[in-house]
């Protein structure tokens, strides 16, 4: 073990800067949890003037920060500049195979990348670790990879974006529409200026396939997901979801079949007697089932300054102490094909939403449709009348478990109806242990 761990920071940003302050303020005790002091010896940003709350003085600061991986006063490279390419790609890879341990905040990284870089870091003899990736401060790569790993997980479920989170918990809280609690997000800073990446759940799928690698031993393998963001739930649906029982969630959830792994990231209705439809504002959390624990959920930040350099520095105390365990929880050369189960031989139940004209002969029509391709309707609420003869009321089925690609072929068929003012809204209907 070295007498000191020399640590090089690329991106300064909320997390590098927090990453930083962190190991100055809790120097002493980082020493004694690792049994070796770690020190920052080098960073690198594009603003070399902007105030961070810290000093970098007596750092070898780099305007490239892909130098710093041949830096001999550097052991360690933490990464935070983000995205799957370009500097954070280059900086990794140079950093792997000059033999420097890697930690990074950078689920893009890992998700689109990841496999890669876990070979290269095998090959060289040291590890790339991501604790901060994936639901900031709470720790879920850990739990699965070692705290787990006596079981044989069946399925991982999470509220993995804290936006989106934030979003629908403000639609349900205050009765609005979800372009204006977006607007009111993005204010507040909890949502970007384009904030495609959170609400059309690229976010949340880049950390559901990282999760799903972990959980099942599989390649990291992000395009094997189904995606679908939260521009489609409206206040009504929220409304309605309540009025039945249940909470609209943007849930990424994986699971294990006989045919392979289904991957999906989706508004979803929840029981709102579960713990995870509990789960409100910014915060995120992951539930897990395991043959021999059971089902397990952790809830705490997803992000934010102080709970991401946590996790960053969790990574930076493990391999100061020498602690080393494979990086997908299995050797990169023994992960197995993610293979993709059929999306349309999902069973489950779902709720389906139209607008339709107020008229006789509606409901007869759809109900039809449903029947005809074996969907059965467990319930259904008409929302009211309508306030002109023949104007547009909301009508909400919930159906028997029937199989999806069924559904979906309802769908199409109800979808060409004349009687709808708007394009129909199906969700799935998620029950699992509470």
């Amino acid at each position: 073990m070295r007498n000191v761990v020399k640590i090089g920071v690329a991106g300064l940003g909320t997390v590098g800067a927090g990453t930083v302050k962190l190991l100055s303020e809790h120097r002493d005790n980082l020493a004694d949890r690792s049994g070796t002091p770690m020190i920052v010896t080098a960073v690198s940003a594009r603003d070399r003037t902007r105030d961070r709350g810290f000093s970098t003085e007596g750092l070898t600061w780099y305007e490239d920060a892909r130098e710093m991986a041949l830096d001999s006063n550097v052991d360690v490279i933490v990464e935070t500049i983000g995205g799957s390419d370009g500097i954070a790609y280059d900086l990794c890879k140079a950093a792997l195979e000059a033999g420097k341990h890697v930690v990074t905040a950078n689920k893009a990284l890992i998700a689109l990348r990841g496999v890669e870089l876990a070979r290269i870091a095998d090959a060289h003899n040291v590890t790339i670790a991501y604790e901060a990736a994936v639901a900031g401060g709470i720790p879920i790569i850990k739990a699965l990879r070692e705290g787990l790993s006596g079981n044989v997980i069946s399925r991982v479920t999470g509220i993995l974006n804290g936006t989106c989170n934030y979003i629908l918990t403000t639609m349900r809280e205050q009765g609005r529409d979800f372009s204006d609690v977006l607007a009111e997000a993005q204010k507040l800073g909890y949502a970007e200026a384009d904030p495609s990446f959170d609400v059309d759940g690229i976010d949340a799928a880049h950390k559901l396939a990282i999760l799903t690698s972990l959980a099942f031993g599989v390649e990291v393998d992000f395009d094997a997901i189904a995606i679908e963001g939260i521009r489609c739930v409206s206040a009504l649906d929220i409304q309605m979801a309540e009025e039945l029982g249940y909470r609209i969630k943007l849930l990424g959830i994986s699971k294990q079949t006989a045919e392979g792994i289904e991957q999906r990231v989706s508004p979803v209705l929840v029981d709102r007697k579960t713990q995870i439809s509990k789960v409100e504002g910014v915060f995120n959390a992951v539930a897990l089932e395991g043959d021999y624990v059971g089902p397990v959920i952790l809830q705490g930040r997803g992000a934010g300054e102080r709970p991401t350099a946590s996790a960053v520095v969790a990574d930076l105390v493990d391999i100061a102490a020498g602690r080393k365990t494979p990086i997908f929880g299995v050797a990169a050369n023994r992960l197995k094909k993610n293979v993709r189960a059929p999306l349309e031989k999902h069973v489950g139940a779902y709720y389906l939403r139209l607008m339709v004209w107020d008229r006789p002969g509606v409901m007869a029509e759809v109900t039809a449709a449903l029947a005809g391709n074996g969907v059965s309707m467990a319930s259904m609420i008409q929302q009211g009348r309508a306030e002109t003869e023949g104007g547009v009321v909301p009508v909400v089925f919930i159906t028997h478990e029937t199989n999806e690609g069924a559904m979906h072929e309802a769908l199409a068929t109800i979808a060409g109806f004349e009687s709808n003012s708007q394009p129909p809204v199906l969700m799935r209907i998620e029950n699992f242990a509470s």
